[in-house]
Formats: structure tokens, sequence, C-alpha cells
């Protein structure tokens, strides 16, 4: 039977973290699977890490990371990702927002046979203005930039098969986009509605600020889709549109040089944008070459491929060795 990893990040969630045990607990309980639950303490500085460190004693199902210093929630995923050991891995906030008697609807869609299966906020408690808006314009913009047609890319509480994370290097803010990037090696991706309540305590640690930040990390996944193993047709076809217009400006001006006009006094400007054209169409031609030298030092120094394979059926052979003729 499949073994289950919970991961939970952990900031300043002291409140929280004993009730949330509690729930979980009576949750894998019921599923009756063998199962891990992974607490990263992201370097809290309330009591979060004492009561962790106390419950590791009485539970033999728990493993609590304590991270050097305050790095961030994607980090603190990866970590625990890494030092996960089950088959599939849900992935949960701790401040009770997400509720642990969602997971059975998670692991129903897994055991289907989808890769990830992603939790949707189907009726949001949040704030209209500062957070339910700004939210659903970003999962509009993920959703048509990555071609995942996902309703809610920003919560953490995904079921993962372990396999599917193998593929996926987090960095940056990058965990709310996971299912994208697991996309690019051909993840099966569903969503499932799950139940949005209030933080029973504590303050968010999100704000308006954070959705500036998505609308970059945007641009960065519908890049690495798209161009990620191919930089040149990105940088290139900037760089030929720039060196087309860039010449053809320069021609007509030493054309019409060659005619007897003054050209710095009459068209200093055009000149100008013309130095400028050619000159950005030769970077971005030379910026794309050297991003293919780097995704072939990536790949081949790392003994990487460019593909996923699901799996391999081959026709089973009839008899053994030294046996029948």
């Amino acid at each position: 039977m499949a073994i289950l990893s919970i991961v939970i990040p952990i900031h300043n969630e002291e409140p929280s973290i004993l009730p949330l045990y509690d729930r979980l607990t009576a949750v894998l309980e019921q599923l009756q699977r063998p199962y891990e639950i992974l607490f990263v303490d992201d370097a809290s500085n309330d009591r979060s890490f004492e009561l962790l460190a106390n419950l590791v004693e009485t539970d033999g199902h728990l493993k609590v990371i304590r991270l050097r210093r305050n790095f961030g929630q994607t980090a603190a995923l990866s970590a625990g990702f890494h030092e996960a050991k089950g088959d599939i891995i849900i992935a949960m906030d701790g401040d009770l927002q997400h509720c642990p008697e969602d997971i059975p609807a998670l692991l129903e869609k897994v055991d289907e046979g989808y890769d990830i299966a992603s939790g949707w906020r189907q009726h949001r408690v949040d704030n209209a203005i500062m957070r339910k808006i700004p939210s659903r314009i970003a999962n509009w913009l993920m959703a048509k930039a990555s071609g995942v047609e996902l309703r809610d890319f920003g919560t953490t509480f995904k079921a993962y098969r372990a396999e599917v994370l193998k593929d996926v290097n987090l960095y940056g803010e990058l965990h709310r986009f996971i299912p994208a990037l697991a996309s690019f090696y051909g993840a099966r991706v569903v969503e499932v509605p799950i139940r949005n309540v209030p933080r029973a305590a504590g303050d968010s640690h999100y704000g308006i600020g954070r959705t500036f930040r998505v609308m970059f990390d945007i641009l960065t996944i519908k890049f690495l889709l798209k161009y990620f193993t191919r930089p040149m047709h990105f940088f290139g076809s900037l760089g030929l549109a720039g060196t087309v217009s860039g010449g053809g400006i320069m021609a007509y001006l030493i054309v019409i040089k060659l005619m007897g006009y003054e050209i710095v006094i009459e068209h200093g400007p055009l000149m100008i944008a013309g130095c400028l054209l050619l000159l950005s169409g030769l970077m971005m031609f030379t910026t794309g070459l050297l991003g293919e030298m780097m995704m072939r030092t990536y790949f081949e120094s790392q003994d990487r491929r460019i593909y996923a394979v699901r799996e391999i059926l081959t026709r089973k052979q009839r008899g053994v060795a030294g046996g029948t003729k």
C-alpha cells in the first residue's frame, strides 16, 4: 500500500499546531494507510518548534525539520519534499485554513490515476478587494500562460505522486506553480474542491504586495514552459526583429546620405533609433546563443533528459532460461 507523506511548512503557527495535529492524526488513522507527517519549521520565533519537538517524542509518525533561518514557504516545502519517504506527498498549510478532512478527496483522485490533485477553494473567505479579485486575475493569467486549466493555483493544499516532484526544482516562490511546472513533463492534473475556512488564530502572511510578485512569477513560468529547452527561439525572434528593423533604418540613412542629404541634422533621432535597434538585436542573438550553450551544459553535465517516461511495456517472455525447448 502506498505510503503517505504530509508536508506542512510552519512559521509562527503556535496556536494552530496542536489542533491541526489532532485533526490530521484522526483523519490519517481512519485511512488505514502507512503515513508520516513532516512539519518544516521555517525559523519561527514563537513556541512553534517547542510544541513540535514535544510531539515528536510521543509519535513515531512525526518528523520535524527546522531551517536555520526564514527561507520562505517554497524553500520549506522543498525541504519537506526532499525528506519525505512516501509514494504520495500531500502539502498543506499549518494555519488550519486547510481542512485535514479533505485529504481523502485528494487521495481519491490520485488513486484514480492522476499525478497531481490540486485543491480548489471554491468558496473563498478572503477579503474581496485585497485577495479574491487579485487572485482571480492571477489564476486566469496563469491558466492562459501555462495551458493548465486550474482555477486556484495559489493554494498549497495538493497531493502529488512522489515521482512527479523529482522532475520539479523549486526556487523563488514557485511552489504555487508546481502543476504548471510538472505539466512540462506530462503530469496529469485534476482540481478537487476543498473547504476554505477563516484562520483560527494569528495573521495572514500574505498581502496585496504578493500579487505583484505573482505577476513576475507568471512571466517566469511562461518562459520556462515554452522556451526552457530552446531559448534561441525566444531571444532569436527578438534579435531578428531588432536587427532587421535597425538594419533597414541604417540602410535607408546610408542611401539618402549618398544622395547628398545631411542625415545627422535632419534624421538624428532616426539614426539613433536605428543604431539602438541594430545593437539590441545583436545582443539578443548573443543572449540566445549563450542560453543554448547553458541548456546544453545543464542537460549533458547532469545527464538529464528533456522528456519523462511514464511507463515502459514489453511483451512477457514465456518460459525461463534452461526451460523446455
